[in-house]
């Protein structure tokens, strides 16, 4: 992923895998699960990447790209499976959350990160804090829209109205001289 994520996105997706993680240890996720959620963060922003960039909305890119990683790997079909499912539903609040265990805590870290939900308490400040610290943001919030626009931009397609990218797409066309982080993110 370092070879072709944002610098940025990589981060978030690194911060976004530790935050998930310490949640589903506190609930019991067995070992095989927190490995299919290690990939699913890790690839949740994969559709943003360049080699990643197909006519598909980013997120089922980076699904697709997933699967395509573990393929030759021997991974049993119906966990791909829910790992395609966390990372092609991480945008779609409302349905992750019911999509079982791994799209939720996907969506979970997602929403962690952006500082819109997430763990708290003494645990967490312990042992995970530290770690954020050493993944620095660096302006996320805009490299990450300005990536899911710019492919939009390419390939309206890719932004449907009533999507995630959509909206930063309809933002961004309303006030295409705005600079700094997206109004609709």
């Amino acid at each position: 992923m370092r070879s072709i994520l944002h610098p940025a996105i990589l981060n978030h997706s690194v911060r976004v895998w530790l935050l998930a993680d310490h949640v589903g240890r506190q609930e019991g996720v067995a070992e095989r699960d927190r490995e299919a959620l290690a990939v699913a963060c890790l690839f949740h922003d994969a559709g943003t990447a360049r080699s990643h960039d197909g006519p598909q909305r980013f997120e089922v890119e980076g699904a697709d790209a997933a699967r395509e990683f573990l393929s030759p790997h021997g991974w049993p079909a119906p966990l791909v499976q829910k790992i395609w499912e966390a990372i092609a539903l991480h945008t779609s609040p409302g349905i992750a959350e019911r999509m079982g265990t791994l799209p939720r805590l996907v969506r979970l870290g997602v929403m962690a990160d952006f500082g819109r939900a997430g763990p708290t308490g003494p645990q967490y400040k312990e042992e995970l804090a530290p770690l954020l610290d050493l993944l620095p943001r660096m302006n996320i919030e805009a490299v990450l829209a300005d990536a899911v626009v710019e492919q939009a931009l390419r390939c309206p397609e890719k932004a449907p109205r009533s999507s995630w990218p959509g909206g930063l797409l309809a933002a961004h066309l309303a006030h295409p001289e705005h600079k700094g982080v997206n109004p609709a993110f």
